[in-house]
């Protein structure tokens, strides 16, 4: 690695790096973070300053920095077999974790077809629906639902999915048959706001509503998080998986459970489906799968749609690094970790206290709400707490860009303030995590939203 001092580092990324989702004019004169190290749920800067990952980088880094394990697992791989596709072949690495993953998927999801992000992840799981009823006679049987502001990848099926506008408007025409149905954001209720389950309803039945206006036989799949990520952190309301099973086996769709951010652990389980007891027909999985120790992804397939795939016909689709095997093997050592050290337990222990945390941030006159499950949190921020008014666009990116977004990393919190909908902070620290993690972010967010109110 090269020896860069601070100021050429700075230069050499100026010039060079093209960060993701980052705005290039906001650059110039500004330092540009960068990280260094991490150990357990801190990270380094370049000067030696410590961080909390209140993010888990972005959303990943289930059972922390430096673990040596992981890279152990990594380098012995590497030093045996470092690559091989698994096109026509296979590998011990991906075989065993293959396995692994089909015992901890709930319901019948037994097929394993590697990818080595979400976004792929979430594109391998349009394209296998659409030739699954391809080769069962239904070829029409091309459109997906999934939720507004909910975001599900990058690339240009994935992106299709996504419910988010501003990030979708620059690549279109985008890929056609993708459509949007309410999310399950009850602090901005329009209908059944003083009650729950049946907003719930409400939310599943416009999934219904939304298959008989597209016709029930070109309709593939319903797209769906556990708990929403864009938007910040929409759970479901009690019964709403429940009503989006039935509706979907009633009209023939498919149910993908999109689990990229609440799969390993984020919500206390392997799966989120798990914690809100539904069976998917896919899942797609990455971030916590490995940890982000080494990039992987993968989409879980239930045995009912590999069946016709068992007689001849191939999915037509295929990944040079999916489930390559220093990617598996790492994958395999974080699974370990998690059921050495009880991680899954730890965060369900542990919800109530950092839910408790985040709960005494409500006096601020800032802070509407605080929503979410597990160790993923967001905060919405609002002008007026008694009329819930949010803050115009201007408002926003003065609030968000013009001052959070530094504050929180100078005050040593790694968090995301974001304007995907209304504006919130979101929270999702490693599931190694305690109480004594939860006093620090929960410092640093009540003196820095403090500070916020009088900026807006």
């Amino acid at each position: 690695m090269t020896d860069f001092s601070n100021e050429t580092l700075q230069e050499s990324a100026h010039r060079h790096l093209w960060m993701h989702f980052t705005r290039l004019s906001a650059q110039p004169g500004h330092q540009i973070p960068v990280i260094v190290r991490g150990e357990g749920v801190w990270v380094y800067d370049q000067h030696g300053k410590r961080y909390l990952d209140g993010l888990s980088g972005l959303f990943t880094s289930q059972v922390g920095h430096g673990r040596t394990e992981l890279a152990e697992a990594a380098a012995r791989q590497a030093g045996t077999l470092a690559y091989f596709p698994i096109w026509s072949y296979a590998h011990p690495m991906a075989v065993e974790l293959a396995e692994r993953l089909a015992d901890l998927t709930p319901g019948d999801c037994n097929r394993i077809f590697f990818t080595t992000g979400g976004s792929e992840a979430v594109e391998s799981a349009w394209k296998l629906a659409r030739q699954y009823f391809r080769v069962i006679g239904q070829p029409e049987r091309t459109k997906v639902i999934s939720r507004n502001i909910a975001y599900h990848g990058a690339t240009m099926g994935a992106l299709s999915i996504t419910g988010v506008t501003d990030i979708k408007t620059p690549f279109e025409p985008l890929v056609p048959g993708a459509v949007k149905v309410p999310n399950t954001n009850f602090y901005r209720a329009k209908y059944f706001a003083d009650d729950l389950e049946a907003f719930g309803r409400w939310a599943a039945d416009a999934i219904e509503e939304a298959i008989l206006m597209e016709g029930p036989k070109s309709v593939a799949a319903v797209f769906l998080e556990p708990v929403q990520n864009a938007g910040g952190c929409f759970p479901p309301p009690p019964g709403y998986f429940r009503r989006v099973r039935e509706i979907c086996d009633r009209y023939g769709v498919l149910l993908v459970s999109d689990e990229v951010i609440c799969a390993f652990g984020r919500l206390g389980h392997w799966f989120g489906a798990d914690r809100y007891d539904y069976e998917p027909d896919m899942i797609t999985m990455a971030k916590g799968l490995t940890s982000g120790y080494s990039p992987l992804g993968a989409l879980a397939v239930s045995d009912r749609l590999i069946e016709p795939f068992l007689h001849g016909e191939s999915f037509l689709h295929g990944i040079t690094f999916g489930g390559h095997p220093v990617s598996a093997a790492v994958a395999l050592a974080n699974i370990d970790v998690f059921e050495k050290e009880g991680l899954l337990a730890n965060v369900r222990q542990n919800e109530s206290a950092f839910r408790a945390s985040l709960d005494t941030l409500r006096d601020l006159p800032i802070v509407g709400d605080v929503r979410g499950a597990g160790y993923f949190y967001g905060i919405e921020l609002v002008k007026d707490k008694d009329t819930r008014e949010t803050f115009d666009d201007d408002e926003a990116e003065r609030l968000l860009r013009g001052f959070l977004s530094h504050a929180l990393y100078d005050a040593g919190l790694i968090c995301r303030a974001d304007d995907r909908g209304d504006p919130v902070v979101q929270l999702a620290p490693p599931l190694t995590s305690g109480e004594e993690e939860f006093e620090v972010m929960t410092s640093i967010l009540r003196s820095v939203l403090t500070e916020a109110w009088k900026q807006v």
